[in-house]
């Protein structure tokens, strides 16, 4: 990476970024924009005040956000962010990640997730990344598995997600499965 390049890394068609106050116009408006294919998995912020917000919160220690973007255009294609970070022996994370409708089968998410797989076990040094998923959401489910997670277990009524509380499966992968990445 250069000193002017503003991505952590590049794939063939998207980079991935830190988020920014800059980006809160284009953010939210794509984050309305996927609404319905969002709905019931999950709600980004969708307006200022939201998106302020969780810039806010991905400034905490134990968390760190990653923006996909197409290289052609420099379009919001997704987003990806590593919560409950751990250091120490367990270096760990949990995911979680949107791709907007005009990005949506792609295969974009999927080039920005390994991109983000490699910056979390290499610069980040972290040796696992779960994902938790919810079981009818297939779309999720297909990037985890074609970027090598493995189901690891069920965890009932996990997150309270659209009103109520949630079941998820637990997606899991740690750095040796990841071709490339030090371990």
């Amino acid at each position: 990476m250069t000193t002017n390049d503003r991505y952590l890394a590049r794939g063939r068609r998207v980079g991935i970024r830190h988020f920014s106050a800059a980006d809160r116009d284009e953010f939210t408006a794509r984050a309305r924009e996927s609404a319905e294919l969002h709905h019931p998995w999950l709600a980004p912020p969708a307006t200022d005040a939201a998106y302020d917000a969780y810039l806010l919160r991905l400034q905490e220690p134990l968390r760190e956000g990653f923006l996909i973007c197409e290289l052609t255009s420099g379009r919001i294609a997704g987003y990806l962010t590593i919560n409950n970070i751990v250091h120490g022996a367990f270096r760990s994370g949990a995911i979680g990640y949107g791709a907007f409708a005009h990005a949506s089968g792609r295969g974009l998410m999927s080039e920005g997730l390994r991109l983000v797989l490699h910056h979390a076990f290499g610069p980040m040094g972290l040796h696992r990344l779960e994902a938790n998923v919810q079981p009818a959401n297939h779309l999720s489910i297909a990037l985890v598995e074609r970027a090598g997670f493995r189901l690891e277990g069920f965890s009932p009524d996990f997150l309270f997600l659209d009103g109520a509380w949630r079941d998820h499966e637990r997606w899991a992968i740690t750095a040796e499965m990841v071709p490339g990445t030090p371990v």
